[in-house]
C-alpha cells in the first residue's frame, strides 16, 4: 500500500495568493488539527474558567486572517507564527473586554483572571506579558517571534529552529535569553 503524499502547505499557501478560492478551504481542512493544537496550547495557559474554547479561538483566527486584507503568507513556517500570534492577539482582545467589564459593573465585585502560566513563574498576568512581549519585539523581534512559537504556538525547539533556519542549539539558548529578558521586565513592572 502506497502512502498518500504528505500536504505541502507552502504550496497551498501559494495557491493562495494566486487566488485559488478553493485552497483556502483545502488549507484548512488540512491545518485544522494543528491549529486546534496550538488553541489548545494557548487556552492552557489561561485561567481554568476561560469562556473561549479552542474550537472557538481556531474560528476566530481564521476569520481574522482570512476575511479582512490578504496577508502573503511566505511558508509553512510564517503561517503558524502568524497564526499563533493571532490568537494570542485574541486573547489578549479577550482579557481587555473583561478588564472593561470589571471597570464597568458598577462597584459589583467580579471575579476574574487574565493570568496565564509562563516558565518556572506559575501565573503571569496575560496584558502584563502581553506589554513585555512587545517591549522585546521592538528590542528584539527575532526572541520575541521565537517566544511566541515556543510558548503561544506550541512549537518545540526543533520545530522553531526549522521555522527561523537556525540550529536547535541556538534556538534554545535564545529562548533562555528571551526567557530572562521578559522575567526581568516583569519583575520590573510588578516593583
Amino acid at each position: 500500500m502506497t502512502k498518500p503524499p504528505k500536504f505541502d502547505i507552502t504550496e497551498q499557501l501559494r495557491r493562495i495568493r494566486a487566488g485559488d478560492g478553493p485552497a483556502r478551504e483545502m488549507l484548512l481542512e488540512a491545518v485544522y488539527p494543528d491549529l486546534h493544537r496550538i488553541a489548545r496550547g494557548h487556552l492552557r495557559k489561561e485561567r481554568s474558567d476561560h469562556t473561549l474554547q479552542p474550537t472557538a479561538l481556531v474560528n476566530e483566527t481564521y476569520l481574522k486572517l482570512f476575511h479582512g486584507a490578504a496577508i502573503g503568507f511566505e511558508d509553512r513556517a510564517h503561517f503558524f507564527a502568524v497564526v499563533s500570534q493571532a490568537m494570542r492577539r485574541i486573547l489578549v482582545d479577550h482579557a481587555r473586554a473583561r478588564v472593561a467589564a470589571r471597570r464597568n459593573a458598577g462597584g459589583e465585585r467580579v471575579d476574574w483572571d487574565t493570568s496565564i502560566a509562563f516558565g518556572s513563574n506559575p501565573q503571569v498576568d496575560l496584558l502584563d506579558l502581553d506589554r513585555a512581549l512587545d517591549a522585546l519585539a521592538l528590542e528584539q523581534q527575532p526572541l520575541a517571534r521565537l517566544i511566541e512559537m515556543r510558548y503561544f504556538g506550541g512549537m518545540t525547539a526543533e520545530e522553531s529552529a526549522q521555522a527561523v533556519g537556525r540550529s536547535v542549539h541556538m534556538v534554545r539558548h535564545e529562548l533562555r535569553l528571551a526567557h530572562a529578558w521578559l522575567r526581568r521586565e516583569l519583575a520590573r513592572h510588578k516593583a
